[in-house]
C-alpha cells in the first residue's frame, strides 16, 4: 500500500501543489496583505475596483469569505489525510480547487463587470467544492466522528449565501458577516480546542517536570455549547442584552478553558506562546460583544467584533500556518526571530484596531494596525514563500 509520504515523494508535478497547505496558506496570506493594503484607499476613495460591492462589503467579504475559507482549506487538506488515513489530494484535482477559490476572487472584484449574481456564483462553488471532497475523504475512510468539521464549512457556505443575497439586494442587516465570522470562532474554537492543548503538552513533557495542559472533558463541551449559543444570538440579535448577557458567560467559560491549558508555561517558545495568546481573543472577543451591547457609547458594535476578527481569526490562522508550514516541510518547530515579528506585527494591528473600537488615536490607530497588518502577512509572504513554493515536503 503506498502511504502518504511516498506519494508525496514521488510526486513530480509542480511543488505547490503537493499538498493543500501550500497553495492555500500561501495565497491566503498574499491575499490578506493585499485585500487591507487596497482597503484604505478604496475607503477613502482614492482607489475604485470594478466591484458591485461598497468599499466596506467588499472588505468584510474578502477577509471573511476569501481569506478565512483559504485557510479552513488549507488546514483541512492536510489534516484530513492524518485523519483518515488516505492518500491527500495533490496534482490537478489541489490546483482545479485552488482555481476555485482564486476565480471567486477575480469574480467579486470584478463583479461590476460580470454581474453580481454571476460573481456570487463563481465565488460560493469553491465552498461547495471543499465540502465535497472532504466530505468525500473522510466517508470513505469510515471516520465519521470528524465529519463535525463539515459543519463549519457548512456554515461558511450558508454564511456567504447570506452576505450575497443581502448585497444584491442592498438591505443586507449584517446577518452573512456575522453568521461568517461565528464560524469561523467556532471552528477556532473546536480545532483550537485539540492542538492547542496537544502541542503545548508534548513541548512543555520535554521541558521536564510541572504542570500539563488539562485533557477535554466535559467542561470544554458545555463551553462549546454556550460560546456557540451566544454565537447564534449574535447573529440573530445582535443588540439585545439577552445576548451580551450569553456573550458574557461565553467568555467567562472560555477564560477557563484557556487557564486550564498551561499556556503561562510556554513563554519560551513563541510559537506554542503564539496558539495561547490567539485564543485569548476568543473570550476577548466575547467581552467585546457584550459591551458593544451594553455600552455602545464606550465601544461601538461595529469596532468591537474585531477582537473576533484582527485578533482571534488573524493572529490563531497565522499561528496555525506558520506551524504546520515548518512541520509539513521538515523543519525545526520553533520560532525564528522574522517568525516572532510576524506574530508580533499581528498582534500590534489586533491591539490598534480595538483601540480604534474604543475611540482613542482613532485614525492614527486604524492606519497602525492596517500597516501592521500588511507586515504580518507580507512577511508570512516573504519567510515562507519560498519553503512553500519551492522545497518538497520532507
Amino acid at each position: 500500500m503506498t502511504t502518504t509520504a511516498e506519494q508525496i515523494r514521488s510526486y513530480r508535478g509542480p511543488v505547490l501543489f503537493s499538498y493543500g497547505f501550500r497553495p492555500f496558506f500561501l495565497f491566503a496570506a498574499v491575499w490578506a496583505a493585499l485585500a487591507v493594503a487596497l482597503w484604505l484607499p478604496m475607503l477613502t476613495g482614492h482607489l475604485t475596483l470594478p466591484t458591485a460591492m461598497t468599499p466596506i462589503e467588499w472588505h468584510v467579504h474578502e477577509l471573511v469569505y476569501g481569506y478565512v475559507p483559504a485557510v479552513v482549506a488549507g488546514f483541512l487538506l492536510t489534516a484530513v489525510p492524518n485523519w483518515t488515513g488516505r492518500l491527500p489530494v495533490v496534482g490537478a484535482p489541489l490546483a482545479w480547487l485552488f482555481g476555485c477559490w482564486l476565480a471567486g476572487r477575480l469574480a467579486i472584484a470584478t463583479s461590476a463587470w460580470i454581474g453580481a449574481a454571476a460573481a456570487a456564483a463563481i465565488d460560493v462553488a469553491f465552498l461547495l467544492a471543499l465540502g465535497a471532497v472532504i466530505a468525500r475523504e473522510i466517508v470513505a475512510s469510515g471516520n465519521t466522528r470528524n465529519l463535525k468539521v463539515l459543519a463549519g464549512v457548512g456554515l461558511l457556505l450558508a454564511g456567504n449565501v447570506l452576505f450575497h443575497v443581502e448585497a444584491i439586494d442592498g438591505a443586507g442587516a449584517g446577518y452573512g458577516m456575522r453568521l461568517g465570522i461565528a464560524a469561523a470562532i467556532l471552528l477556532i474554537m473546536l480545532i483550537g480546542g485539540r492542538i492547542i492543548p496537544s502541542f503545548t503538552r508534548n513541548w512543555l513533557i520535554r521541558r521536564g517536570a510541572g504542570r500539563l495542559p488539562a485533557a477535554f472533558d466535559q467542561l470544554d463541551v458545555v463551553v462549546m455549547i454556550a460560546s456557540a449559543a451566544a454565537l447564534a444570538l449574535w447573529v440573530v440579535l445582535p443588540a439585545e442584552r439577552a445576548t451580551a448577557s450569553v456573550a458574557l458567560a461565553a467568555m467567562a467559560m472560555n477564560l477557563l478553558r484557556l487557564a486550564r491549558w498551561a499556556g503561562e508555561r510556554t513563554a519560551a517558545e513563541p510559537l506554542v506562546l503564539v496558539l495561547h495568546v490567539a485564543y485569548a481573543f476568543v473570550p476577548a472577543g466575547f467581552g467585546l460583544l457584550a459591551l458593544g451591547i451594553l455600552a455602545p457609547g464606550v465601544v461601538a458594535p461595529t469596532g468591537a467584533v474585531h477582537g473576533f476578527t484582527a485578533g482571534a481569526i488573524a493572529l490563531m490562522t497565522l499561528a496555525v500556518m506558520t506551524r504546520a508550514s515548518l512541520g509539513h516541510t521538515g523543519q525545526a518547530l520553533t520560532a525564528s526571530p522574522p517568525i516572532q515579528a510576524i506574530y508580533a506585527a499581528a498582534l500590534v494591528a489586533a491591539l490598534a484596531r480595538l483601540l480604534a473600537a474604543f475611540d482613542v488615536l482613532r485614525e492614527p490607530m486604524l492606519h497602525l494596525s492596517a500597516a501592521a497588518w500588511v507586515l504580518a502577512f507580507g512577511g508570512f509572504v516573504v519567510v515562507y514563500g519560498p519553503l512553500l513554493a519551492r522545497r518538497r515536503t520532507a
